[in-house]
Parts: structure tokens; C-alpha cells; sequence
């Protein structure tokens, strides 16, 4: 497969990607596909022919190796890195929907006439949802395949000796593996860089998620802080202070003498007059 073409292809979308999107294509092409390109096919190039049991049945050796490898690892993160990636393209033809409706726009109404699109990569309406879908399609799709190499691979690891009983095997033989600790080292790698793109992805979620609800919210505060400034709540909130001044200074102004325990009703006369 010509990995060119698709990264050429990916790379279109850094620039309608937020910061954290940028950090996941890098991620993806520098430390998945280039890693897989350069090594892991040559790590696992010869796992079958170096794939020895210790028997001469004929037979015995292949049915062995498809039991403990249902499916070859670079098959499976090949089809991994392929599906992970699609997503990402939706958003680029959604940014070239958008530009040839905006084109054909022109055309019928001329060139005076307002646009549909102020800018057709902004995040906004359609293209926020399917940018979001986009981040839930490929944290979804990562861990479905690291279940499914969980499930062929308990631990992501591979032993060096492993036990088949299967017919034809005349008995229970040992069969053993071609550079199993080069293998699990790789194997973690990739394991581990899926799990990081998982990160991102959902960390990129909540931020877009976090700023399209503050973004919603702005307009009701706005509208909150001007009902406020209308001009009767002006004036009453003037009359409340007077009011209340005018209270604070009353009672500041005539300080009251103490009680006197001979002539109380005298100080009960002055509050009331």
C-alpha cells in the first residue's frame, strides 16, 4: 500500500484541526505508520517460516501456527492505522462540500451577493458535529482493536514456548517462536501509542465540548448583565441606596443617651415625637 497518497491526503486537515487534533496526526504518522513501515513488517516478516514445533507430522506446524496467530499482527494494524485515519477525511470532504456550495452560490447569485459560509473550515454548525464524530469514531476504533489484540494476544505478549494438541499432531508438542521478546517490545510500543491517540482524542472532545457550552452561555450573561442596566432598575437601585443612606445617617446623626434606669419613659418619648 502507498502510505504516501494517505498522508498526503491527511494532511489537508491539520489546518482545520485544533492543536490537540495536530498532535494526534503527528503522533499517528511519526510513531504508528513509520514505525510500522520501517520495522514492525520486518520484525514479523518471518514469523511463519520460523514458526518450529517439535514434530515431523506433516501438517502439524501449520495448524499450530493458525491457532496462536488467528491473524498476523501487521494485518491487523494496517486495517488498525486505516480506519483510524478515515474519520479525518470526513471532515476534509465536509470543508469541500462546503466550498463547492459556496462556489455554486456565487455563480447563480453573483459575485455582490452574500455568502453562505463566512469561512467553510470554521468549526460551526454541521462540521462542529461531524468533527466530533470524527473524535468518537477513532477513540472508538483504537479501542475496539486493542480489545480484539487483547483477546488474540492475553496481555499483549507472546510466550516463547507454547503447547498444540490439535489433530494432526500425533500429541501435545512444543512449538516455539521467532524472537518473541523483539516482537512483545513492539508490540507494547504500538499498544501504548494507541492508547495516547485514545487520550487525545478524548481530551480534544472535552475541549471543543467545553467551548461550544461557553460560547453558549456568553449570550445569556450578556443579556442577564443588560436587563440589569435598564433604566427603571437604574432608578430603583439609586432609591434603595438614598433610602438606605438616608436611614444610615438618621441613625447616625442623633446618637441616643443611655437608658436611665430612674426615667426610662423619657428616652421612649424622644424615639416617638
Amino acid at each position: 500500500m502507498n502510505w504516501g497518497v494517505f498522508e498526503g491526503l491527511l494532511s489537508g486537515v491539520n489546518k482545520y484541526s485544533t492543536a490537540f487534533g495536530r498532535i494526534w496526526l503527528s503522533l499517528v504518522f511519526i510513531f504508528r505508520v513509520l514505525v510500522y513501515l520501517v520495522t514492525a513488517e520486518r520484525v514479523w516478516s518471518d514469523d511463519h517460516k520460523d514458526f518450529d514445533c517439535n514434530t515431523r507430522q506433516p501438517g502439524c506446524t501449520n495448524v499450530c501456527f493458525d491457532q496462536f496467530f488467528p491473524v498476523s499482527h501487521v494485518r491487523l494494524w494496517a486495517l488498525q492505522l486505516i480506519l483510524v485515519t478515515c474519520p479525518s477525511l470526513l471532515v476534509l470532504m465536509h470543508v469541500a462540500y462546503r466550498e463547492a456550495r459556496e462556489k455554486k452560490h456565487r455563480q447563480a447569485a453573483g459575485e455582490g451577493s452574500g455568502r453562505l459560509y463566512l469561512d467553510p473550515g470554521k468549526k460551526r454548525g454541521g462540521l462542529w458535529w461531524t468533527y466530533v464524530c470524527s473524535l468518537v469514531c477513532k477513540a472508538g476504533v483504537d479501542a475496539a482493536f486493542l480489545c480484539v489484540f487483547h483477546s488474540f494476544y492475553p496481555k499483549y505478549t507472546l510466550p516463547r514456548v507454547v503447547k498444540c494438541h490439535i489433530t494432526p499432531c500425533p500429541n501435545t508438542v512444543d512449538c516455539f517462536i521467532s524472537k518473541p521478546s523483539e516482537k512483545n517490545i513492539f508490540t507494547l510500543f504500538m499498544v501504548t501509542t494507541a492508547v495516547v491517540c485514545i487520550l487525545l482524542n478524548l481530551v480534544e472532545l472535552a475541549y471543543l465540548v467545553g467551548k461550544r457550552c461557553t460560547e453558549g452561555l456568553a449570550p445569556r450573561t450578556a443579556r442577564a448583565e443588560g436587563a440589569c442596566r435598564c433604566p427603571d432598575c437604574t432608578a430603583s437601585s439609586r432609591a434603595g441606596r438614598d433610602l438606605l443612606s438616608g436611614d444610615l445617617l438618621l441613625l447616625g446623626s442623633d446618637p441616643q443617651p443611655p437608658l436611665s434606669p430612674d426615667r426610662p419613659w423619657d428616652h421612649v418619648k424622644k424615639t416617638i415625637l
